[in-house]
Parts: C-alpha cells; structure tokens; sequence
C-alpha cells in the first residue's frame, strides 16, 4: 500500500485528497517525499513503542489493552507524585498545579478587566444564580461572591439561549481598553456550587474547565472515583494553559485592528468556517477547525477535507510538557506518551481491522470511559492531519499561519 493510501485509511479520507495535497504543496514548497517519511515514521515508533509494551502479535485488542495498562501506571506514578492529590481539596493540589504551570511555562496574557466583567453583571444580572445564591440584586452579587466564580457559574446555571442572546451580547461592545495584561490563574469553585454542576460533571467526564476571555481555568471540587483521573486533571490543566496563552495572543493581535470585538466573539464562540471550495484549491486551501467537530458530529465534511486544528496543537503541547515531566522526575510511564499524539494504525481484531490510536489524550479517555465501553479516536485524527501540514512548513511558520489567518478561517499555500 501507497503511503499516501495508508494515510488516507486512518483519516477516513479519500486516497485522491491526500495525494493531491502532497502534488499540490510540493509544487509550491518543492518537498518531496513527506507522506513517505510520515508513514515511515509512523511504522517505526509504533515498533519501538510495541517493543516497550513487550507486545508482539499485531493484534488490535492486545495492543490497546497494552496502552490502557500504560496509561494506568502513567496515573499511578502522577498519583503518588503529586502527593495523593484529593480533588475535593484546592490545597491538596497545589503541587500538581504548580508543576503544570512551570511546565506549560506561559507567559501574563491579555484578559479582559475585572471592572468590566462586573459591570456586564450589572448591566445584565443574571437571574438563576442570584436565585440559586438567594440574593436580591446583582450589586449584593458582585459584593459578596467570586467574580471568576459567578463567570463559571454562568455556564451551568443561566439558559445557553439567554447567555448568548443577551448576556454576551454585551462583548460585542468591547474595545482593546477593555483588557489588560495579567497571568492566567487557576481556582477552585466554592462547595456551594457543586449542585448546579451536576449535569456539567455527567456530561464532561472531568471537573476541569476554562474561560478564555477572563484567564481562567477553574476546578469544580468533585471527586468523579473514575480511573486515570490524576493524569486526565493534569493533562487538561497544561492544555487549558496552553489554549488560553493561544487565545490570548490571538485577542491581543486583534486589539491592534479593525473589528476587535467581532473577531473576538468569533473566537469565543468557535465558529468554524462551511464553505466548500473550488476543487482546484484543494491542497492549496487549508481550513483552520478550532474546536473538535467530531465529538457533534464524526462524519461532519470539514473533518476530511485538508485542515489544520490549534485545539490538537495545545494538546500536543501538553503532552510534551508531560514528556518533559516524566525526565524531569524519572517516569518512563510518562516519557513513554512523547511525541505519539499523531501515531496510530490499523491492526487485526476479530471483526475485522480496527485502528489503535498511540495518543495520550485518546488513551487517558479510554481508560476514563472504560467502564461504558467507549473509545477515542478524535485527538489522533487530528494530530495527524496537524502533522502532514507541520511536516510541510515547520512547527513555528504553522502556528504563525493559523495566527495570521484564524479570523479568516483558512490558511492559503
């Protein structure tokens, strides 16, 4: 089989994209060979990694079963070396969230005034959480309450139709004046909380969530008893560190041009463009997908067209920073996970051949959904498609192009 072939089967693709993209972007960049060496690459580090887990049948169920043992010991090892962390307990944590911040390593960013978020409060009070919190008026809100928290809150508590319809109305007014430079912070949500979150928490599968636009990450004090649950609540911790360093260089290019405050909302709310385009540009338009289209929809069309996804470029920071980790504290449990996000490939099972993705993140999910049976492909799919681009331009002019290009949508060779 064609290498280009091989690529396209595991991204579900036509073998006619793939080939085309390579003749395309060759014919303007004069690289040859980069599928060939993807393949090559791939093969290899599934070998080595094979040899690691002491597997040596080419059997898809055996392989996996060796990948989610990793994954267990990888959790095992963070377990004990961030202390026994207790997730209901900020102070518990402190050492996980330290080493995640020294090892994302990002620098203050460009969030939005606290004066400013509560003044979108005042203007617009938000009605369940001042039930939920029995308060009379958003002013005894404001005065009371966590202003980072309240934010959080609205995700779970206010109605999506009224927090887009109204509430976040208001950031279409927004100006560069409105922002200033500060470091990302990282809090614990109040016990008092915990009710409202419940949906939140069955849905996610983890208690761990951001906003982009103030800075924050925030933990939801709940202990979830799932497997894999240190390794998930650091990986997603130096991944919401990496995503909102992304965003916010991204706000702070924005607040140097013309229509600030749209292209910010834009951002916030994930648009993605849909315009299917001329056949002749294919491999030489790439779209940029900023959120994982799969988790709505696993056949939605942009997911096989030739396109580049920041979210899985901040997840393979994150797993790097996890390599780094593992050196830093001698854990080839976590070492072992380097440089794997894109790796993966089609193995015999009984039903047929089943692809076996090598990412952590996929794997770190698997281990958490184990008990209902549901797999993880998506990260890896995405990685890869990352990595056929990177392969072409470098790490750093692509994540300059995705930069340059993201309020366009799509990135032109």
């Amino acid at each position: 089989m064609e290498s280009y072939e091989k690529i396209a089967k595991i991204l579900r693709t036509d073998k006619d994209t793939i080939k085309t993209v390579e003749e395309k972007i060759a014919e303007t960049l004069g690289h040859n060979s980069v599928l060939e060496n993807i393949a090559k690459e791939n093969e290899n580090l599934i070998k080595e990694k094979m040899e690691i887990l002491e597997v040596k049948e080419m059997d898809a169920a055996k392989i996996y079963s060796a990948l989610i043992n990793k994954i267990k010991l990888a959790d095992n090892k963070i377990f004990d070396l961030f202390e026994k962390p207790d997730f209901t307990d900020f102070r518990s944590l402190e050492k996980l969230i330290l080493t995640a911040q020294e090892a994302a390593n990002t620098p203050n960013g460009f969030f939005l005034k606290e004066e400013k978020a509560k003044k979108f409060l005042l203007n617009t009070p938000p009605q369940n959480i001042l039930k939920f919190l029995n308060y009379k008026n958003a002013e005894e809100l404001v005065q009371n309450e966590n202003l980072f928290e309240i934010f959080a809150g609205l995700r779970f508590i206010e109605d999506p139709v009224w927090l887009n319809a109204v509430f976040f109305k208001q950031y279409e007014n927004l100006t560069a004046a409105d922002f200033e430079k500060r470091k990302i912070n990282i809090i614990t949500l109040n016990e008092k909380w915990l009710k409202a979150v419940e949906k939140f928490l069955k849905k996610k599968y983890h208690n761990i969530s951001h906003l982009k636009e103030l800075g924050i990450i925030f933990i939801i004090p709940a202990k979830l008893n799932l497997a894999g649950e240190t390794i998930r609540t650091f990986s997603l911790i130096l991944h919401y560190l990496h995503e909102i360093d992304f965003y916010s260089k991204l706000f702070e290019k924005y607040s140097k041009e013309k229509g600030f405050a749209e292209k910010l909302v834009s951002g916030l709310r994930g648009d993605v463009l849909d315009i299917h385009f001329p056949n002749e540009d294919l491999g030489k338009k790439w779209l940029i997908i900023q959120r994982y289209l799969a988790k709505d929809d696993e056949y939605d069309w942009r997911l096989f067209y030739p396109h580049i996804n920041p979210e899985a470029i901040h997840w393979t920071k994150a797993e790097n920073d996890i390599a780094r980790v593992g050196e830093k504290f001698n854990i080839p449990e976590l070492i072992f996970w380097n440089n794997l996000d894109w790796v993966g490939d089609f193995f015999k099972s009984e039903s047929g051949d089943a692809l076996v993705s090598f990412n952590l993140i996929d794997a770190a999910m698997d281990l958490v959904m184990e008990r209902d049976m549901i797999k993880y492909l998506y990260h890896h799919n995405e990685s890869l498609w990352n990595k056929i681009f990177i392969s072409f331009l470098g790490q750093e002019e692509t994540e300059n192009l995705i930069t340059e290009n993201f309020d366009k949508g799509f990135i032109e060779i």
